[in-house]
């Protein structure tokens, strides 16, 4: 089976691979770049709105950067001890993210929550400039990552989607900087960053939850696992299947487990081959261990030890 390893390895893919590399580092250098004005400027014009969206780029930053780090790792080879390679920190990278980010959004809920009852003065000038750079920054972004390879790669792909959300973000510091400008609304500025502040809770517990999903080795959200079994159960030869497990070790690498009791030993290759076609077909999976056991001297009750 270990003839397909990749996914779809066509001849533009190492090309695809840099050019997707290079849109990914040269976002985040410039998005990274950014966030830091952004977090001088917000405490020099005392705007939270600039804050909270500092601190939305700092969730995008983090997903171009593991993005970029989850590509250069994946490269690495797998070791003995470490025969996934390192493909796994992406997700323990991505899971201290999500929590950065809802503990970020709730400083935001409650510097916003003391602003509300006495609105700070802001220098919407700085703030308005700042908040048009940023709104640069991420269109700047948002157009070097289209130049990457969206369909091969699902990390270009979600950066992309936050870069955008950053936007919005961007968007709403300048629509409350031109509020307190014109109308003196100071209240516009915690209005702004609550506002910012819940895309970046939303983004952080999707990500968290995810993480999470993927390191307590849960059953990946793609598969259906009665569809699988059913499948596997209707092999010509076969009787049962139990001890299934599938996990994912990143989002894109699943993995599957289970003993298979057959009537008879004749056709065992064959079944064994059918099985991982219809793994491979049907369920996109790649890699999988079967055991196949006789039924006379399986288990006939799924406790006891089976030899």
């Amino acid at each position: 089976m270990g003839h397909h390893h990749g996914h779809s390895h066509g001849h533009g893919h190492s090309h695809a691979h840099t050019s997707n590399k290079r849109a990914l580092l040269l976002s985040f250098i410039i998005i990274a770049s950014f966030m830091i004005i952004e977090v001088i400027g917000g405490i020099w014009t005392n705007s939270l709105a600039l804050l909270s969206d500092a601190g939305h780029m700092l969730s995008d930053a983090a997903a171009l950067g593991l993005s970029f780090l989850a590509i250069k790792l994946g490269e690495r080879k797998a070791t003995l001890s470490k025969t996934f390679g390192y493909k796994r920190f992406e997700i323990i990278a991505a899971s201290i993210n999500g929590i950065t980010l809802i503990l970020i959004s709730l400083y935001i809920f409650y510097e916003a929550f003391h602003r509300f009852f006495d609105p700070p003065v802001v220098q919407s000038t700085g703030m308005l400039t700042i908040s048009i750079l940023g709104l640069l920054v991420n269109i700047i972004a948002a157009w070097i990552l289209m130049s990457g390879d969206k369909e091969e790669n699902l990390n270009v792909r979600s950066a992309f989607l936050h870069v955008l959300g950053d936007m919005l973000g961007s968007v709403g510091a300048i629509i409350a900087a031109l509020l307190i400008m014109f109308f003196g609304w100071g209240i516009a500025d915690p209005i702004a960053s609550v506002i910012v502040a819940v895309l970046v809770l939303i983004s952080g517990w999707r990500v968290t939850k995810e993480s999470i999903h993927v390191l307590m080795e849960g059953t990946p959200r793609q598969l259906d696992l009665g569809s699988i079994k059913k499948a596997l159960v209707e092999i010509n030869g076969v009787e049962d299947v139990h001890d299934l497990h599938t996990w994912s070790i990143t989002s894109e690498l699943i993995m599957l487990s289970c003993h298979m009791t057959i009537s008879s030993p004749n056709g065992h290759d064959e079944i064994l081959h059918k099985a991982q076609a219809i793994l491979h077909d049907s369920f996109h999976i790649e890699h999988s261990t079967i055991q196949i056991e006789l039924k006379e001297k399986g288990c006939p009750s799924h406790h006891g030890t089976c030899n």
